[in-house]
Order: structure tokens, then sequence, then C-alpha cells
């Protein structure tokens, strides 16, 4: 596949998708482990295990708003440079990575800077108690010097599946996990570091990651090079990758908004019991859309190529493709979850009461998860064919307009207060996906005639 630069235009459409869906998942996946394995080391630190588990907590919406900055240039770039490489014009897909990559140095060393001197507020703001501020802060100290990597590895490894070489984006964050993994341990008990040596082995892992992503993009191998003279910020270049972005940084930045707004209102109507049941339902949904959201990224680099190319025909195809795929995944694991809502449940605790109150919330918060396949198609399409007003309607639509408003609503229209909260979901995602669906019908047919025309 190295050796055929135009493989994104030429390999069959199911193939490729499942050549380049399946390393995408796999990282995913492999990501999600290395944090829950990173919470289980500080929940086991001796004589302050619980306390330290809390205050990193706490410091999760601040890291995913960190995250979010990543996606907002990223995002955006690394389709808009798919679609360049399909019009053969590898010049401005370069000085759209190169453009990408010094905004997102700037960007890395702002946030850097606004953790440093502000992120005690910050911690306090979003829960941290007098108990676990200490630890909060430890973390987060040093988690912040690392601002630069978490962005550049997250950032430039959406360039090299740009490509389509995403086992290099599978191996890069392989090797930053199973490095994190065993620093982990030494760091915290072996150094007896505590929450500061999880943040240092976060860090170094980020690196290491960070220095093989970047080496990649520099190497003969990629087909987009890194070079220093597109190391500059052309408005023209990344104006666009920002406004494309915006949806994705939408999607990430205000989870944690939502998250708060559940809680605040779970707590009012069904106490701890329900706050509680609340993080395994975002758990459980969170490991089911990571895979769905692995193949929409797989075949985003095929779409935006032959999208520039002005292959309609293979831009149709992948579609195709993607939706059938995402709505046989989709509509499996909502058979599974109504089926065995109890074992996923399980998975995250042992007490039988909560067990049987999170199975019944589980059902109704997951109720609309087969229709889950048509958003995530459409979304990404959206997304890889540069249409940004779109994505950031649909973004701005599901999370603000509709889940938010649902949230303080969906109690007072049933008798069950607590369930009702949980009810907010899947209204949401039902009204998002039936207007998704309408807009991509009008939005993908003028995107192609204006191609065929």
């Amino acid at each position: 596949m190295e050796n055929n630069k135009d493989f994104l235009g030429t390999q069959p459409v199911g193939k490729l998708l499942f050549k380049l869906a399946i390393p995408t998942v796999i990282a995913q996946l492999i990501n999600m482990l290395y944090n829950i394995v990173d919470r289980i080391f500080i929940g086991h630190i001796p004589d302050a295990g619980s306390l330290a588990l809390t205050g990193v907590g706490v410091t999760m919406p601040i890291i995913m708003i960190v995250s979010a900055f990543a996606g907002l240039v990223s995002s955006g770039g690394a389709p808009r440079a798919s679609i360049s490489m399909g019009k053969g014009d590898m010049d401005s897909a370069e000085q759209t990575l190169g453009g990408c990559f010094l905004l997102q140095v700037i960007v890395s060393i702002v946030l850097t800077v606004v953790l440093l001197l502000f992120g005690e507020n910050l911690l306090l703001a979003f829960g941290a108690s007098e108990n676990t501020i200490e630890y909060a802060v430890s973390y987060l100290n040093i988690y912040a010097f690392g601002t630069l990597f978490v962005q550049l590895t997250l950032g430039m490894n959406a360039f090299v599946t740009a490509e389509g070489f995403t086992k290099i984006s599978m191996v890069s964050v392989a090797i930053g996990a199973t490095l994190n993994i065993v620093l982990d341990p030494i760091m915290i008990f072996g150094l007896n570091m505590g929450v500061r040596g999880a943040a240092l082995a976060t860090v170094i892992s980020q690196a290491v990651s960070c220095i093989v992503v970047v080496t990649f993009l520099c190497s003969k191998k990629s087909i987009l090079r890194l070079k220093r003279k597109n190391l500059n910020i052309k408005p023209k270049v990344v104006f666009p990758c920002i406004a494309l972005g915006t949806a994705a940084f939408i999607m990430q930045a205000s989870e944690s908004v939502i998250s708060v707004c559940f809680n605040s209102s779970l707590l009012k109507y069904g106490g701890d019991i329900a706050v509680g049941a609340m993080t395994i339902l975002t758990s459980v949904m969170q490991f089911a859309m990571l895979p769905l959201q692995g193949i929409a990224q797989g075949a985003q680099p095929i779409t935006s190529y032959n999208y520039g190319a002005n292959n309609t025909e293979r831009v149709k195809k992948t579609f195709r493709v993607l939706l059938t795929v995402s709505l046989i995944y989709s509509v499996t694991l909502w058979l599974a979850v109504m089926l065995l809502p109890q074992f996923f449940v399980s998975i995250f605790t042992p007490e039988t009461a909560m067990i049987e109150f999170a199975s019944k919330a589980l059902r109704i918060y997951m109720a609309v998860m087969f229709l889950f396949g048509i958003q995530i198609a459409c979304q990404m399409t959206f997304t890889a064919l540069g249409n940004a007003i779109s994505s950031i309607i649909v973004a701005v639509t599901r999370k603000f307009i509709l889940l938010l408003p649902l949230i303080y609503i969906m109690p007072h229209m049933v008798s069950d207060k607590t369930m009702g909260v949980y009810l907010a979901e899947p209204v949401a995602d039902f009204i998002a996906v039936t207007f998704t669906a309408i807009l991509f019908y009008f939005q993908f047919r003028k995107a192609m005639n204006k191609i065929e025309s």
C-alpha cells in the first residue's frame, strides 16, 4: 500500500475500508484501555487511593477540553489535506499540514500557560473538594507540561490517517500505551511519586508517541512531508481547517458541560446511585462508540481523496459501504444491550442494587443506539467532504439545541423523574438522527451534482 500513492483512489472500497478501519478501531480501544489501567494503578495508591482517584477524575473534563483543541485543528485540517491530495495538489496538502502543525504548537503553549496559572481555580470549578484538590493539582501541573505532546500526537496522527497509513497511527498509540502501562507502577509505587508519577508517565508516553508520528511525517515513507518552508500560518489555509474542525471541537468540549448537567439533575431526582449509574452508562456508551468512530475515521481519507479527485461514484460507494457497516455494528450492539444489560453493567460494578438500577437505566439511555450508524456515517461524510457548516449545525443541534434542554424537560414529562433524565439521551438522539439524515440527503446530492456538472 505504501508504494502506491493512488491506492485511496484505486483499491476496492470494501477491502480498503477494512484495511484502514481495523487499525483505527484497535488504536481507539488501546487508548481507552491504557486510560483505564492508569486509573486502576492510581486507585491502589496506599492510604490515599480513593481520594487520589477522585482527584484525578476531576481533571478529566479539563483534559477532554485540551484534547478537543487538537480536534479543532486536525479534524478539519486532515480531510482538507486528503481533498488536496485527491486533486493532485500536493503543495496545498503539505501547506495544510505545516500550517496546522505550527498552529497546534501555538495552541499548546497557550494552553500550558493557562493550565499552570489557572489550573487550581478550574479544578475547583469542576468539583474538586478540600480533600481532593491536592491530588488534582499535583496531577494537572505535571500533565500541563505534556500538552504539546498530546496536541501533536492527536493532531498529527489525524494527518497520518488521512494519508491512509492507519497502521502507523495504531503503532504510535500502542507504543505510548505500552510505555505508560510499564511506567505507571514504576513512577507511582517504585519512585513513590503517587499521582505525580502517573502524570509523568503519561507525559513521557505521549512524548514518545509524538516523536514516532512527527518522525514519520518528516520521512520519505510519508506521502505528505512536514517541511520547514510550510511552517507558517496562512489565514486562507488554516481558517477553513478551523471552521471544519469546529464540529469535532464542539462534540468533545461539550462532553464536560453535558456531564455536569446530567449529574446535577440526577443528583436532584435520584441521589448518589443515579449519578453512579450515569458513570457506568457513559462508560458503556463510550466503549460502544469507539469502534463506530474508528470505522468512520477509516472511511474519511477514502471519501476526501476521491471527492478531491472528482470521482463521484467512488464517493457514493464509500458512503454506502460505511453506512452499511455502521448500521450492522450499531444494530448488533443495540440488540446485545437490550437483551443483556446486566452483563454490560456488571463489568463496572459487583453491587446487586447498582446492577439492577443501572440495567434498567441502560436500556433507556441506549434505546435508539441502532440508529447511530446513520448519525456517524452522515456526520463523518460531512467532514470528509469539507462541509464545515453542515458539520457544525449537526453538532450544535444534537448537543445544545436538543440534549441540554431535554435533560431538564424530560423529568417533567414522565412519572419516574430519574428515568426521565436518562430518557433525554434517546429522545435527543432520535430527533438528531432524523434531522441529520434529511440534511445529509440534500447536501450530499448538492455536493455530487456540483462535481458532475
